[in-house]
């Protein structure tokens, strides 16, 4: 699913809202590099994937603790995100582009429906915190 972004995905910070954007942009590269099997490309991704998300979650705690917005539930989601994230590279590096049809629906899905709940279920806790600030904050 190629996944775009939008107005409705805006966080109110133009650093987690960038980053945001690029994620969708490296998952939807992900996707279609399981999606054809490319055996090439996909560690490569893959490994861009997981660096892009280390940054925008370390860059999303240092924003909330600027803000005074509890992280707990999100560092543990972060947590639970960047172990899924190895363990899904490990899996497919070592398959070689030989999985199947339904483990490509399932990474994909699993890629695809964990960034839309990042942003719309944990990022959009937020948004009304991040409202009283200008738009380009950033912590010192």
């Amino acid at each position: 699913m190629e996944l775009e972004w939008s107005k409705q995905l805006s966080v109110g910070n133009a650093t987690i809202d960038s980053e945001h954007r690029n994620l969708l942009k490296v998952i939807n590269d992900v996707e279609s590099a399981i999606r054809v099997r490319d055996s090439s490309t996909l560690p490569r991704s893959f490994k861009l994937l997981e660096d892009c998300v280390a940054v925008h979650f370390a860059d999303e705690e240092k924003i909330a603790q600027a803000i005074g917005f509890d992280f707990t539930q999100n560092r543990l989601e972060h947590q639970y995100v960047q172990n899924e994230l190895r363990q899904m590279r490990e899996e497919l590096v070592a398959k070689n582009g030989s999985w199947s049809e339904s483990e490509a629906v399932y990474y994909s899905y699993f890629l695809s429906e964990w960034m839309v709940e990042h942003i719309l279920q944990e990022d959009m806790l937020m948004k009304p915190v991040l409202q009283t600030y200008p738009y380009d904050f950033k912590p010192d």
